[in-house]
């Protein structure tokens, strides 16, 4: 007999990750979910059909993915989209003109261009703070605030929100709170524990794991919104495609084997550069010496692998990544392999020079996504390329 854990909330993160969502292929079996490839289906008479009509508005094999996720962030409803910013701009269009969101001042670079550069002329208005600081928060909420988005730990300066300050504050302000998990995942922090509303990740990152897809995805609970989101999904059609969707579903099932190591591996790698160059050059919120170590712990499980370092200069930054080998030069995160990155010509080259600078991406700050290769190899692979620094 087969057990589906479609709902079971009370299995452990291992099993959900394995089993949840996913049903009995009919047919022959398949232990796997199968990639449905197809762009219609056949109806049996007007207004008769097996829940699906159009590809775009449902998949099967998306569908897998949306519960599994859903399940792993203990939600109870997931929406996939065909990437990050797809799922942040359908996200959007739950508001209107005239609707004020605050964010954190440190986002993700794609985010803080979408925002400025587009919705900002459909009548969106957005204020950008200093979200570590929960007053800071309230004193940008108005009585035009329908959103509060924060990313924890935010990109790449490994800034902490305390996530119950802000859903308290967002919702006395009768909004929602709308929390950017990539960094962590589901395995090392659950923001819906701590009173968000809705849930965002880029799948193209831990959730994945393996660098070979593009996608996004947002967990809810509240019904009514997700009533909404799946009408955006459908209309505005940002929807990934079922091999997309399959492989992001086969990554979820080794996330609990993944995170770990990613984890073991930045603790150790963090440690060894606090050491290597002094701690207050290193930003990971596993360091005591990071200031909101305490505020991590109390609401993250783990760490993870991502971890920043400031190096002084550009040039001293493009020594260090020229050198690295194991750790390749390049974009994203959170897949097996470990990767290295320039942040202020990388992920936030989209955004003013003044900006990052203000916050304090500087030219010499470079970001590491630590892999699951045995830590001692990637620490050699750190020293040669640091010598001289």
């Amino acid at each position: 007999m087969t057990r589906v854990f479609d709902d079971d909330l009370e299995a452990g993160f291992a099993t959900r990750a394995i089993h949840a969502g996913q049903r009995p292929e009919p047919l022959a079996g398949a232990i796997m979910t199968p990639v449905y490839l197809t762009s219609t289906y056949v109806q049996e008479g007007l207004g008769q059909n097996k829940g699906y009509e159009y590809a775009r508005g449902k998949n099967p094999t998306r569908e897998a993915l949306e519960r599994n996720v859903a399940a792993l962030e203990g939600g109870r409803h997931g929406f996939a989209f065909g990437s990050g910013m797809g799922c942040v701009t359908s996200m959007m269009m739950l508001f209107k003109a005239g609707d004020h969101i605050v964010c954190s001042e440190n986002m993700y670079g794609g985010v803080f261009r979408l925002f400025d550069k587009l919705l900002g002329n459909y009548g969106l208005t957005f204020s950008w703070v200093d979200t570590r600081v929960p007053q800071r928060i309230a004193d940008a909420m108005t009585p035009k605030t329908r959103l509060v988005f924060v990313e924890t730990p935010s990109n790449p300066l490994m800034r902490i929100t305390d996530l119950r300050a802000a859903a308290d504050i967002a919702h006395k302000g009768k909004a929602l709170l709308l929390v950017d998990n990539t960094f962590s995942s589901p395995f090392f922090q659950k923001p819906f524990a701590f009173g968000a509303d809705m849930i965002y990740h880029s799948t193209t990152k831990y959730l994945n794991g393996h660098s070979d897809m593009i996608g996004g995805i947002a967990i809810l609970n509240d019904d009514d919104l997700a009533t909404r989101l799946q009408f955006i999904l459908n209309a505005a059609g940002a929807v990934p495609g079922p091999f997309d969707a399959w492989l992001a579903l086969r990554g979820t099932k080794t996330l609990h084997l993944r995170m770990p190591r990613h984890d073991e591996n930045g603790r150790r790698i963090a440690a060894w550069l606090a050491h290597r160059l002094g701690a207050e050059r290193v930003i990971y919120p596993g360091l005591a010496s990071h200031p909101q170590h305490a505020l991590a712990k109390a609401q993250m499980t783990g760490f993870g692998g991502m971890i920043s370092v400031e190096l002084g200069t550009k040039e001293q930054a493009n020594t260090v990544l020229s050198r690295c080998r194991l750790f390749s030069l390049a974009e994203s995160l959170g897949g097996v392999e470990s990767l290295i990155s320039h942040p202020a010509s990388m992920t936030h080259a989209s955004v003013e020079p003044a900006r990052p600078a203000q916050l304090g991406i500087t030219e010499g700050l470079i970001r590491l996504s630590c892999g699951v290769e045995d830590v001692e190899d990637l620490l050699a692979d750190l020293e040669q390329a640091l010598k001289g620094q």
